[in-house]
């Protein structure tokens, strides 16, 4: 499976941050945003990963992440001159998805908690898997609804009167179809292919699954000035009281077995000493420590 990050937009909402740098690379916290989607990429098992932001801010992600060599991924990267929609991804990265199903991340979307993702990345055979998320305004997102027995039987975006309180995280499951599926989706009456109707053409066809995410897991979308300060004070709370980094590539790479322990050490050690340094560090001594007491 591949794995496609949008990055692009004008981050106007977050204006006058995104004066200096894109809304994707604004910090949470202890790390810029664009680590945590990379990350529920990598714990889903993806490692290669298509980057699409604007022309003027693909330099600064090529900067910061690289080839994804450091990470034991791939990293491409492509333009969206124009922002015309999230669905629009998949035809900017038709030839990088080439014959494989993909998943596609919101680059400002940051999730947490038991929820999934893992198991829905590694059931996936065919069609499209989404997911619905509880929230007090489904108004503002793409809102699912469902039949008595849990089904979906309807996806609308950003209804006036919204026929449940479930919206639509921004990470998308799709098989390969998906591709063509955009090219014939007309688009709105804003002018983008909406991501909206590719899932409605896969309810259509009976091949969509939405599994609803649990009442434990948190899905934070900093894309306003008030949401970033929350998902960073979100980040620092659960980060100091557990000792656990969120958001954290190198880490997620070395638990998936895309980095060893020695692979994990030299990045760790080309880095200037810091927190983020110190972390990898003590992730390598517990893991030692975890095989020093199975070998007893």
């Amino acid at each position: 499976m591949k794995g496609l990050i949008l990055a692009g937009g004008a981050g106007s909402r977050l204006y006058p941050l995104t004066l200096v740098a894109s809304k994707q690379l604004q910090p949470v916290y202890d790390k810029p945003m664009i680590y945590h989607p990379l990350t529920t990429l990598i714990e889903g098992g993806v490692r290669e990963i298509c980057l699409i932001s604007t022309p003027h801010d693909l330099p600064r992600f090529k900067q910061l992440l690289g080839d994804g060599s450091r990470m034991g991924i791939s990293i491409e990267y492509r333009e969206q001159a124009k922002p015309e929609g999230i669905a629009q991804a998949f035809l900017i990265a038709e030839s990088f998805i080439g014959n494989d199903a993909v998943a596609l991340i919101l680059g400002d979307n940051i999730f947490y908690g038991n929820n999934g993702f893992g198991e829905a990345f590694a059931e996936f055979t065919s069609g499209a898997t989404i997911f619905g998320y509880h929230v007090h305004d489904p108004e503002r997102y793409g809102v699912v609804e469902f039949d008595a027995d849990g089904k979906a039987i309807s996806i609308e975006e950003k209804p006036k009167e919204p026929k449940s309180n479930y919206a639509v995280p921004g990470l998308y499951i799709y098989d390969n179809d998906v591709v063509e599926i955009t090219k014939n989706t007309k688009p709105s009456a804003r002018g983008e292919l909406e991501i909206t109707a590719v899932n409605v053409e896969y309810l259509r066809r009976g091949t969509l699954r939405v599994e609803k995410l649990s009442r434990g897991f948190a899905w934070l979308d900093a894309g306003t000035s008030t949401s970033l300060h929350e998902a960073s004070a979100y980040v620092q709370t659960i980060e100091s009281r557990t000792g656990i980094k969120i958001g954290c590539p190198e880490e997620a790479a070395f638990r998936n077995g895309f980095l060893s322990s020695s692979q994990l050490a030299t990045i760790a050690a080309d880095m200037p000493h810091c927190e983020y340094r110190a972390y990898l560090e003590n992730v390598i001594q517990e893991s030692h420590r975890i095989e020093n007491s199975k070998s007893r």
